[in-house]
């Protein structure tokens, strides 16, 4: 059986069916301004959460980067640090062959006795170090200070001896160091024997004007073991800076899966905009046509 259309079903489809064109030309003009392609998580459920998680990966790749900046900033201050130390003991054997010089008086020795003295209060100021208000040869006990300056009878001494590792997450489950293990240097070979107990030996000798050149060695194996230290430390460095180029070209990579995923194609949404606005104008044209005027507008 026919079905008899009326005008109001005429009118009817007519609005309903420019509303339509006028949700997607409004649809279209927000990815244009917004430059996204969606406005709320119900427009598209697979882009949003696609985008959720690349937001999640970049918040991870962030803190990881921030862990590597600290991790960096502590090897390149204990670097720093131990460079300083090298060329402290470097100065102090330096004065430990001079002693040994038969023609040197006593009164010259009790002044190198004077100037090692001032070495060895530097290098308690060395050991330490603070980063950010922490103790970097400390250990994990990073606010006690390391070298006590009272201890060994007021003589001062490294009184620390805790060894353990700071270690710091830079991508998931892989961990780098961010300090050393002080007693190797300040504590080497023992407590009884590290080069602040040489050094006070070596100060002993000189201020009673006499030589101290048999501390050679010692000092010798303390510069050794700092050299060492060091270029251990210096694989950590190269390893941490590899991991922060990784971090830098994986924080791109996942900043470039996320535009892709969310961005509109500019191109695309304006080629759609003027075709749907020539869509709409043409919907407007028919509109026009259906509302024609009535036998009423006759009856006057």
């Amino acid at each position: 059986m026919a079905v008899r259309v009326t005008q109001n079903m005429l009118n009817s489809n007519m609005l309903r069916n420019l509303h339509n064109s006028m949700r997607n030309m409004d649809k279209l003009q927000d990815q244009l301004a917004s430059g996204k392609k969606i406005a709320k998580p119900s427009d598209d459920p697979v882009v949003a959460a696609r985008g959720m998680f690349y937001r999640s990966s970049l918040m991870e790749n962030d803190q990881y980067k921030r862990n590597v900046d600290e991790a960096k900033s502590w090897l390149d201050m204990t670097d720093s640090t131990m460079d300083e130390v090298g060329n402290v003991i470097k100065r102090i054997k330096e004065i430990l062959v001079y002693s040994g010089d038969g023609a040197i008086s006593p009164d010259d020795l009790k002044t190198m006795g004077s100037e090692v003295q001032e070495l060895k209060n530097h290098l308690g100021t060395l050991a330490n170090q603070q980063i950010n208000g922490k103790y970097i040869f400390a250990g994990t006990d990073t606010n006690k200070a390391p070298f006590d300056p009272t201890a060994n009878a007021g003589k001062g001494d490294f009184v620390s001896t805790n060894s353990s590792l700071i270690n710091l997450e830079v991508s998931q489950n892989v961990f780098v160091t961010s300090n050393i293990n002080a007693q190797k240097i300040f504590n080497f070979p023992d407590n009884a024997n590290n080069m602040f107990k040489v050094l006070d030996n070596v100060i002993t000798e000189l201020s009673n004007g006499r030589g101290a050149s048999q501390f050679i060695t010692g000092m010798d194996q303390q510069y050794d073991k700092l050299l060492a230290e060091r270029a251990t430390l210096g694989a950590s460095v190269n390893r941490v800076e590899l991991i922060a180029d990784r971090l830098k070209t994986q924080d791109v990579s996942i900043t470039e899966l996320m535009s892709k995923n969310e961005d509109a194609d500019m191109a695309g949404v304006m080629t759609d905009l003027k075709m749907q606005e020539s869509v709409h104008s043409a919907a407007l044209g028919s509109g026009a046509r259906i509302i024609q005027p009535t036998l009423l507008d006759f009856l006057r």
